[in-house]
């Protein structure tokens, strides 16, 4: 037995909202086809006498054992009367008994009357019943949605290949109440004066109407409730009430069917607690909450069904009184359909009541791409005159056309708008009038044409509007035709008409001014017709319900519907994929850096997205979402009895920011209370004078600094305050300014939504206070991932699913192998419109859902991720599918990220987190970056580059003034003879390590100053390396590696390089083989001359701008560049694997090389003005001191680098002496934030101003993290 609501729109008990309701479900299954005569069966024909309709009872085998129809086509039916109207909920078929006759497809259609049918609808669709494989066995099916009618009537779509059409039925269902008539006239009834928290309204209403008022009721003080159609939808009006001063605004408007004109029984259900309110038309149900601040619906004495009183406070006058039928009308529990059957309500009011539904009959003409309907007209007549009414969602059409005796007569639907072409000739001349009128016409509505033309005269009417109706007085003969061809035509003509067919709906056909006799078209004896379903309008509203998700616009033609998601931040057939990152954690994945972006926590969910700052500067990404509290806001008059309550309002809505404190693994936000005599959290015993509200309207009495639970002030943690007696600053009612201010990090409170201030009444008490931020790293959703020990196939990815059409396979073929150890991502999505299935946002193979079909997917197992618990190794084996082995993260499904680390630690087999990020995030580590394996991520390691930055693609420069310099040591040097600045190196590097036969060079210059020193490479023999700026500006590289009597130089261009455009550099040697590209130029090669020896022997120091060296220097490099020295910017200068520029830049060293952002690619273009060079410094992001003059105090102006040895001697003396105790005094100064591997950090603690080298490779140099500058 089977379940079934009674009033179609009701619910069992309690509704949704936990409200009682008198409708109820009670069981209905009765045989309602058995007990009825032979007379209540009819159909469209009959083979024979024993196969008359009257025998097509399920399981009987009186006459022939079945009904068959005399042609096995498309055009029969069979039809059952069922007496009175019913209820209507399972449906049976079987074959004609012991024959071969039987039908496999069929459609059901119901009316109350026998005329205007409707089909049976299910998942969106006209529904296709299966039926019978053989005459004996019984299909059954159940409804989904119910129906209640008198008629039932089946139209076979296909039947036995063996035989014919044979059928036998039963109908199951139960009996069903009557209703009563509306004839524009409302129904009162009073109520008693009452303040409602809870609201239950149920009824059921047909009409033919597209407007009319169904219930209204509204109270003195503003409030109401209307539900009205407009334009054949259903609209619900509600207001809990508003204020005066316009500040509450209560009024709410929802709108929710479609089509509802169609003269068939709707079921609408309202169910409202306090302000959350279930909208339920048809079963499909709208949940909202209304605007305002009331709960409570006053009403005042009477509630009106069928129309409004003409004070009605909605916004606009004049609407319609409900024209139509109603039934099963219930209220708060009281049933108003049978008190008023009853008398129990006063209806002197309420004229021509009737308890029975008075049909206004139509005769709607169904259309399809092949129908045409074919009628007679008035032949060889001087005027035309056709009339009609039509629907359709197509924005084309054929409506009218008729061959005239001398021309033709066409009536289209084009783009929307109403078009009439009228071609007609004689012997004396052609005529042609065109005529257009209307627009948007393929909205679904019913829209009424009117055409009359005669001699010299033309005048259409689109919607009986008269005053806009289009007219011509053109010259124009006319004379009729035979025929009138409607919805189609496909006759070979001589001036064919320029459209063919038309999809919709017709009634109301005027030919000739006289109605069209549908019903002897249906008989055959007036008229033909193909492929037209007569007395049924089979319109859908494919966009009702709306399937375009997260407000995308539907769109929609007779056969289906398209979404447009622009400007919603999703695509795909049902805008259901977001197309923006769920965090700035993922952003990083895919190479993003620091920046503001779009991000959708919840990725297909209903939060929508929403703009962020991405900070990936650091080792971790920082989400960033401001507020609109400005910082220290004064705050003034505030008392614990009247607390000054400020609302902090984000930049995205209280859920989306709650969605990045969930995910996240970190969140913090500054909070400051800056005062003076006012008290903020007073004693731990006290009440507090102020508190903060976070998540979930909570309120925290703890503040920045400390914890919950803890009723306390950073300085009370730290025990620190200025009065020890207190545990914040502020609550020593100082009157000098204080501040209590720290970070609050517990995440589940956060962000803060408001601050209530309680302490600023008294005379001079003053408070200012600032809440920073709302700042978070790390994404666990986005980390989420185990491990699964199963065997895995590496080839093609596949999505199945079955929602009852039949099983789906969908497989994507990656190029590549999937089984590489790389990160890989897969989305599947399978909507009403088709399913999808991507790899890797690269390979995507997709399949469109059927046109008639089963569209929902129930499950209602457990989901299994990798292996069904049913499906053994041996089964998998066998059945070609096995388990996954590998790693799955960031599993979402309809924006809920499930939690696999959890469910990983209970699963025997599986393990949770995953590394392996560098094998598929490795890439976007430039410039030689190093990838780091993290628990949850990757990070870049740029310690052996000259680059920075989360990606290593951040140029590392610094600016040098004249006399600036940077010396990198390779290897040891004498200290007795050294400057006072120099240091000891520390390591010492074996002879193989720093002899080599091939280097590799690197830097960007800028500057405007020549001649100059870029890079000079020393070695403790006479070998060396020296890029040098002449003094015309030109380039030069000078080598000399021993076997010349001068060393090998390279004029590299020619041209003024210091001319204050960025340039750039890259140099490579091995052995004889030189090769230099200069900028963008393609490089140029070289060659040693074959007297040159190959190795640079002993390499021990790198010079940068200037050249300082106790050994051995060449002549010309001292006397011709190396005074001044450089003046201008170097950046990512690399040598080998020596990052000497870097090393020095980010020591935690007291000097004067200032960092700038000078690394950029080579210009094309004159120099830039200072506002808009991005060389241009900013001595805000400076790391050192930039208006000092030299490094060197003295010796710095010389123009020669032979110094007197007691002179130097003593000098160096003195100097050394200064640094040391320089260093001593501010060891603990200055700290600096690297993505430096943290041994780094360590060395570089030991000694600053060394620059230790350790190579890996005989033939590479490499530093030892440690560096120093002169």
């Amino acid at each position: 037995m089977s379940g079934w609501r009674r009033g179609g729109g009701g619910h069992d008990g309690k509704g949704p909202l936990g409200l009682p309701v008198s409708i109820i479900n009670f069981w209905c299954d009765e045989t309602l086809a058995f007990p009825l005569p032979h007379t209540a069966f009819t159909s469209s024909s009959v083979f024979s006498n024993g196969y008359a309709p009257g025998y097509a009872k399920l399981n009987r085998r009186g006459g022939a054992g079945g009904w068959s129809p005399l042609d096995s086509d498309h055009y029969q039916w069979l039809q059952v009367d069922l007496g009175s109207r019913k209820q209507v909920s399972a449906i049976a078929t079987q074959g004609r008994y012991s024959s071969s006759d039987w039908t496999t497809r069929y459609r059901l259609l119901y009316s109350d009357t026998g005329r205007n049918w409707k089909p049976y609808h299910q998942d969106g669709n006209i529904w296709a019943f299966s039926g019978n494989s053989n005459s004996e066995s019984v299909v059954r099916h159940e409804l989904q949605q119910g129906i209640v009618a008198r008629f039932l009537r089946l139209i076979p779509l296909a039947w036995s290949e063996e035989g014919r059409i044979g059928l036998r039925i039963e109908i199951y269902g139960c009996s069903y109440c009557e209703c009563f008539a509306f004839d524009k006239h409302a129904l009162t009834v009073q109520v008693k004066k009452m303040k409602i928290i809870k609201d239950v309204i149920a009824l059921r209403f047909k009409t033919s109407e597209s407007e009319g008022v169904i219930l209204h009721g509204e109270g003195q003080q503003g409030d109401y409730i209307t539900l009205e159609l407009r334009k054949a939808k259903l609209l619900l009006q509600i207001n809990l009430g508003s204020n005066q001063y316009g500040s509450i605004l209560g009024h709410t408007s929802v709108t929710t069917g479609s089509l509802l004109d169609d003269n068939h029984w709707h079921s609408v259900v309202i169910e409202r607690y306090r302000r959350n309110v279930n909208f339920t038309l048809d079963r499909h149900t709208q949940h909202f909450r209304t605007n305002g601040e009331f709960d409570y619906l006053d009403l005042d004495y009477e509630l009106t069904f069928g129309g409004m009183p003409y004070s009605g406070k909605p916004v606009g006058g004049g609407r319609k009184n409900f024209k139509g039928c109603m039934e099963s009308i219930n209220y708060n529990g009281d049933n108003i359909t049978d008190l008023a059957r009853r008398k129990k309500l006063d209806t002197s009011s309420f004229r021509n009541l009737s308890f029975s539904c008075v049909e206004t009959h139509t005769f709607p003409v169904f259309f399809n791409a092949s129908s045409f309907l074919q009628l007679p007209g008035r032949a060889s007549h001087n005027m035309v005159s056709v009339g009609f009414q039509f629907r359709t969602w197509n924005p084309d059409g054929l409506l009218l056309f008729s061959n005239l005796d001398e021309g033709t007569l066409e009536i289209s639907l084009l783009d929307g708008k109403i078009v009439v072409y009228i071609n007609t000739s004689n012997a004396a001349r052609n005529y042609q009038v065109d005529l257009s009128s209307g627009s948007g016409l393929n909205d679904g509505q019913w829209h009424a044409v009117r055409l009359v033309a005669k001699e010299n005269f033309a005048m259409l009417t689109v919607d009986g509007e008269e005053t806009s109706a289009v007219r011509s007085t053109s010259p124009l003969s006319i004379n009729t035709g035979r025929t009138y061809h409607l919805g189609g035509y496909f006759l070979q003509t001589l001036f064919p008409p320029s459209q063919h067919t038309f999809q919709g709906c017709m009634q109301a056909i005027l030919v000739d001014d006289q109605p069209a006799d549908l019903h002897a078209v249906e008989k055959g004896t007036v008229g033909a017709f193909e492929n037209v379903s007569l007395d049924m309008c089979a319109i859908i509203d494919r966009c009702m319900p709306n399937h375009c998700e997260h407000g995308g616009r539907c769109k929609q033609t007779w056969e289906s519907f398209s979404c447009t998601c622009d400007g919603t931040g999703y695509s795909g057939a049902t805008c259901h994929t977001s197309v923006y990152e769920p965090s700035c954690e993922a952003y990083k994945h895919i190479g993003k850096s620091s920046d503001s972006y779009w991000i959708d926590p919840d990725g297909s969910g209903p939060l929508g997205p929403f703009k962020v700052n991405c900070n990936m500067t650091e080792d971790n990404v920082w989400t960033t979402v401001v507020n609109n509290l400005a910082p220290k806001t004064a705050i003034t008059g505030s008392s614990r009895e009247r607390r000054t309550v400020l609302q902090v309002n984000y930049s995205a809505s209280m859920e989306q920011v709650t969605a990045i404190t969930t995910s996240a693994e970190y969140c913090e936000q500054q909070i400051a209370y800056s005062c003076r005599m006012s008290r903020l959290l007073n004693t731990p015993d006290g009440t507090p004078f102020t508190w903060w509200v976070g998540r979930g309207s909570e309120k925290h009495l703890y503040w920045g600094g400390s914890g919950p639970g803890i009723k306390k002030c950073a300085c009370g943690i730290d025990r620190n305050c200025t009065d020890p007696k207190y545990d914040c600053n502020c609550d020593a009612d100082s009157r000098q300014w204080r501040e209590d201010s720290g970070l609050l990090v517990y995440k589940e409170h956060l962000p803060v939504s408001q601050v209530a201030v309680g302490d600023t009444n008294r005379p001079g008490s003053e408070a200012k206070l600032t809440v920073g931020p709302l700042r978070c790293h790390g994404d666990r959703d986005l980390y989420r991932c185990f491990c699964l020990c199963f065997p895995s196939a590496p080839e093609t990815v596949s999505f199945s699913f079955d929602v009852g059409n039949g099983p789906v396979d969908l497989t994507v073929h990656s190029a590549a192998p999937l089984n590489d150890d790389q990160w890989h991502q897969v989305m599947a999505e399978r909507n009403v419109k088709e399913a999808v299935l991507l790899l890797d946002q690269t390979y995507r193979t997709s399949r469109p859902a059927p046109a008639q079909g089963h569209t929902r997917l129930e499950l209602f197992s457990q989901l299994y991720v990798a292996k069904p618990a049913s499906l053994t190794c041996q089964d998998s084996a066998a059945g070609g599918q096995r388990g996954f082995l590998g790693c799955i993260r960031a599993l979402r499904m309809n924006g809920i990220t499930l939690d696999l680390e959890e469910r990983a630690k209970v699963t025997p087999g599986v393990e949770p987190g995953c590394q392996g990020h560098c094998t598929s995030f490795g890439m976007y580590c430039r410039n030689g970056g190093k990838c780091m394996e993290r628990y949850n991520g990757y990070l870049c390691d740029c310690t052996a580059t000259a680059y920075d930055g989360p990606f290593c693609t951040r140029d590392v420069g610094g600016f040098f003034e004249a006399g600036t310099l940077v010396k990198y040591n390779f290897l040891p040097e004498v200290v007795a003879g050294a400057s006072k600045d120099s240091k000891a190196l520390t390591k010492q590097l074996t002879p193989h390590e720093v002899n080599l036969t091939k280097e590799e060079l690197a830097f960007s210059f800028s500057t405007s100053s020549a001649p100059a020193v870029l890079v000079y490479i020393s070695s403790k023999t006479q070998d060396y390396m020296a890029v040098v700026l002449k003094q015309n500006g030109s380039l030069q590289v000078r080598y000399s590696l021993g076997g010349l009597k001068e060393p090998f130089s390279i004029e590299v261009d020619q041209r003024n390089l210091a001319n204050g455009q960025p340039h750039s550099l890259n140099m490579s040697r091995h052995n004889r083989s030189i090769s230099i590209q200069l900028d963008h130029y393609p490089p140029v090669s070289y060659t040693l001359p074959d007297a040159s020896d190959t190795q640079f022997n002993l390499v021990k120091t790198l010079f940068l701008g200037k050249v300082f060296e106790t050994g051995f220097v060449d002549p010309v490099i001292i006397e011709r560049y190396n005074t001044p020295g450089f003046i201008g910017c170097l950046s990512r200068v690399q040598f080998n694997r020596a990052a000497p520029l870097k090393s020095a830049l980010r020591a935690a060293t007291q000097g004067k090389l200032v960092e700038s952002n000078c690394g950029a690619s080579p210009l094309t273009i004159p120099p830039m003005s200072a506002a808009t060079d991005p060389w241009h410094l900013d001595n805000t992001d400076a790391l050192f001191p930039f208006n000092e003059e030299r490094v060197i105090p003295d010796g710095v102006n010389r123009d020669s680098a032979i110094i007197g040895g007691i002179i130097a001697v003593v000098i160096f003396t003195i100097l050394c002496t200064l640094v040391f105790l320089i260093r001593y005094m501010f060891r603990h100064k200055g700290t600096y934030h690297t993505n430096e591997a943290k041994g780094s950090g360590e060395s570089a603690a030991e000694s600053a101003d060394t620059a230790i080298i350790g190579t890996d490779n005989p033939e590479t140099i490499d530093e030892s993290k440690k560096e120093w500058f002169i």
